[in-house]
């Protein structure tokens, strides 16, 4: 098993990240078996989590919140030796996505070549830019309404070239931790290394805000930059959905 303490912070800073966008739409629910957050109107984070392994006995339960809040997704961190998928399957879940949590110790800065700029989203009109943006890079809706209610919590950041929003990324901090989100480029601004450029550009940024760590969940498309960069593989997480 890998890191156990850095499996914890990345679990937690994803699901601390989600706990705090949700609270201020009285979105963010808890239970003894398990937590999820709704926020109306937008497609993002609307999940039900767990911090301990699903037991069959809370499914009953799951199922009837997931109906009842149509769009949620159930994170499974493959962290536990029981094969839970199992259940999941025999339920009527299957696999939406999948990603790879990973982490980097924070010991040194990245050369950037300057192509890009940056700036953290403080008031409306930025807000609608950067939400009119994150669709077309990952093909769901963040409201505007969530950067304005969390921007001093969160760092949203949007990504310019020669004076033209092209991408996105969120920085959330928990303790000694940076974790590193929504890392989106346009389509048709791909392959040309913005996205190297706006991952090392959040690195450089959580040294200076004194983390020791960087967390973040990794998509297919993503993996090999991280890897480059350096991070190390943690656990897989298998996103679920009820079918249709």
């Amino acid at each position: 098993m890998k890191n156990i303490t850095l499996i914890e912070d990345n679990i937690n800073n994803l699901t601390g990240l989600w706990k705090t966008v949700g609270t201020p739409f009285l979105s963010y629910h808890k239970n003894e078996a398990f937590e999820y957050c709704k926020i109306e109107n937008s497609g993002w984070p609307n999940k039900l989590w767990f911090h301990k392994n699903i037991s069959k006995k809370h499914l009953p339960d799951i199922i009837k919140t997931m109906q009842t809040n149509s769009g949620l997704v159930l994170p499974y961190w493959d962290i536990y030796p029981t094969k839970t998928y199992e259940v999941l399957d025999a339920y009527g879940f299957e696999i939406k996505t999948e990603q790879v949590a990973m982490a980097l110790k924070l010991d040194q800065k990245f050369t950037l070549q300057n192509n890009l700029s940056f700036k953290r989203v403080s008031n409306e009109q930025d807000s609608k830019i950067w939400s009119d943006l994150y669709p077309r890079a990952f093909g769901y809706l963040i409201s505007k309404e969530i950067l304005i209610h969390n921007h001093n919590d969160v760092h949203f950041y949007l990504v310019s070239l020669e004076n033209k929003p092209i991408g996105t990324f969120m920085l959330f901090q928990t303790q000694n931790n940076i974790g590193i989100h929504g890392v989106g480029v346009i389509p048709e601004m791909r392959r040309k290394g913005f996205a190297e450029e706006i991952i090392k550009f959040a690195l450089n940024l959580s040294i200076d805000l004194n983390a020791d760590y960087a967390l973040l969940q990794a998509s297919a498309m993503g993996k090999d930059i991280y890897t480059r960069l350096g991070f190390e593989d943690l656990f897989v997480i298998e996103n679920y959905v009820l079918k249709g």
